[in-house]
């Protein structure tokens, strides 16, 4: 019997089979009234938005505890709105010149902000912001309107949960014990809740289009996040079917389990270093949970976003050593402080930017603001004695930029030592590869770095000039491009000429698909989300750098596509 099924983007690997819970946004319809208290109805809106900042606080605290601190900062903007005084001004504002009730008021005035943000259509983060005066609002009018927003987190039976989208709120307080997976109609591999699905390892379509409108609450469904395909009312064989896959599926795991303690090497011998990113100290425990041979990428940034001021030397010194004791003389790539584009500090004052992600941000703002970067570089050079410590500089473009880093982290490292501070003599020191114009010039830089770590995220996105959360071009992230794999292949190419080595840091790192080729183009080493590694180990023992060699240079020299890339890949894959 033929199946009747959805297809979308396979987003987090799996299978379930369980019955729908379908995640409906709720009814917030009012009626606009007038109000003779006005001082009565602004206390009405205060109450409501302290509620919605109380409950958000919460949701960001169960999201930074089950995902990570990277995943739980998107509450961060919803926080902010909750507290500026403009937005909320406004509402209060509102209610007392119009003598309207308070859903009036809040609804008038968050469509403006809406509106505002959904018009700034050269500017994609700023009309990101338009989603989060969204899901701000909704919590507010709830309280209002006394309606009780869905609640992921009081699921308590087995389900798969069905929804338009989920909001980061929704993700972080999905109970994986009872939730076996979820499906929604939109959203991309590299959306926010593709992202919170892999780290929380529920299985996940995304994408779908249509999934709400084609099942119903109770209705069972299968899940098959392997290939992407969701089976609606499947017929008993069809589930004895999908329960067998999903056996072998968590055999398969089970089986990766077993190379904890295993070296990372191919089928003939060569071996690979494979690191796992991380956002906090406290992430530390699935990097080695999972086996991970050390830390790609220490994102520092969150020491700066978890706290309502500058992070004092100390502090700081105390996240970097717990890091690398931890590690127990394991290298750890610590990223300098990566601040701007999407990530803000109220406290640092960043200036508003028609284009954010391509103004001042990461590097540019360290080397303008020293005093900053040198109580940063200052604290991990007083850490740099508790373990293998490797610093890495964040959206360098030119080799000035990197030259005058080096020179300050030199100054820094110096006055140390004329303090007396015992600092290692063997930091390494590089560079993030995320902007084409690096990439291009890496023969250059190769022969003043010890390393390169190549970001793909942004890489890609800066190549094809398009960014990779807006769905209408979400098409041109193409990390299989030849486009792209040349430049990859480029700045390896150029570490090694001069005796460096290269890793690499994006989600590329650990797709799949990719691995094979960065195997064959001679990447050293692969950081990925702790949870990837094991899986990423098993595909390399099944491996021969030189079939991988023979592979690469067909992408690089004959494909055209990214499709016929992955084609070849396919094919290779088929043959071991």
């Amino acid at each position: 019997m033929a199946k009747e099924m959805l297809t979308g983007i396979a987003a987090s690997d799996g299978v379930a089979i369980a019955p729908v819970y379908l995640l409906m946004e709720p009814d917030l319809s009012f009626e606009t009234k007038q109000i003779e208290d006005v001082q009565a109805e602004v206390e009405r809106l205060d109450a409501a938005v302290a509620i919605a900042t109380e409950e958000i606080t919460k949701i960001r605290a169960i999201a930074e505890e089950s995902l990570g601190a990277e995943e739980a900062q998107v509450f961060d903007a919803h926080l902010m709105f909750l507290a500026d005084p403009e937005f909320v001004g406004q509402v209060r504002s509102k209610i007392e010149t119009d003598k309207v009730n308070a859903e009036a008021a809040m609804s008038d005035v968050s469509q403006m902000f809406i509106a505002m943000f959904s018009a700034m259509e050269d500017n994609p983060y700023m009309q990101e912001r338009a989603a989060d005066v969204k899901d701000v609002t909704e919590r507010i009018m709830a309280t209002l309107l006394g309606v009780k927003l869905p609640s992921p987190a009081t699921i308590d039976e087995e389900v798969i949960v069905v929804a338009h989208d989920l909001t980061p709120s929704d993700t972080a307080q999905l109970n994986k014990k009872y939730v076996k997976a979820f499906v929604t109609n939109i959203g991309g591999r590299t959306s926010h809740s593709a992202i919170m699905a892999r780290s929380l390892e529920i299985p996940a379509i995304v994408g779908t289009q249509e999934v709400t409108t084609r099942v119903q609450d109770g209705q069972m469904i299968i899940v098959d996040a392997l290939e992407g395909e969701v089976i609606l009312n499947p017929t008993a064989e069809q589930i004895a079917e999908y329960e067998q896959k999903a056996q072998a599926f968590e055999e398969l795991k089970a089986e990766w389990a077993t190379l904890v303690d295993a070296p990372t090497e191919t089928k003939d011998g060569q071996t690979f270093e494979l690191a796992a990113n991380i956002g906090t100290p406290k992430d530390v425990e699935g990097v080695i949970a999972n086996g991970a041979e050390g830390v790609g990428l220490y994102r520092t940034e969150f020491l700066y976003m978890d706290s309502t001021d500058f992070p004092t030397e100390d502090e700081q010194f105390e996240s970097y050593k717990a890091v690398l004791e931890a590690m127990e003389g394991k290298p750890v790539v610590v990223r300098t402080m990566d601040i701007g584009g999407d990530k803000e500090l109220p406290y640092l004052a960043l200036p508003e930017e028609m284009n954010p992600f391509l103004g001042y941000r990461a590097i540019r703002i360290s080397l303008e603001q020293t005093d900053m970067f040198k109580t940063q570089l200052r604290a991990l050079l007083r850490a740099s004695v508790h373990g293998l410590l490797r610093i890495m500089f964040p959206m360098i473009a030119t080799i000035q930029e990197f030259r005058d880093a080096k020179a300050i982290y030199e100054e820094v490292k110096a006055e140390l030592i004329a303090e007396g501070v015992e600092v290692a003599d063997n930091i390494e020191v590089g560079i993030m590869v995320e902007i084409p114009a690096a990439a291009v010039l890496a023969d250059q830089f190769a022969k003043e770095v010890d390393f390169f770590s190549i970001g793909t995220n942004d890489l890609i996105q800066y190549s094809m000039a398009a960014d990779r959360m807006n769905e209408r071009v979400s098409y041109l992230y193409q990390p299989y491009n030849p486009s792209i794999l040349r430049l990859i292949k480029h700045v390896i190419d150029a570490a090694h000429k001069e005796g460096k080595w290269a890793g690499m840091c994006g989600e590329m790192a650990g797709d799949q698909t990719a691995v094979p080729l960065l195997v064959g183009m001679g990447l050293d080493e692969f950081s990925m989300s702790a949870s990837s590694v094991l899986k990423t180990r098993s595909l390399m023992r099944r491996l021969d750098t030189a079939d991988m060699q023979t592979l690469a240079d067909k992408a690089l020299n004959e494909a055209t596509t990214a499709e016929e890339v992955v084609a070849l890949v396919d094919e290779a894959l088929s043959k071991i």
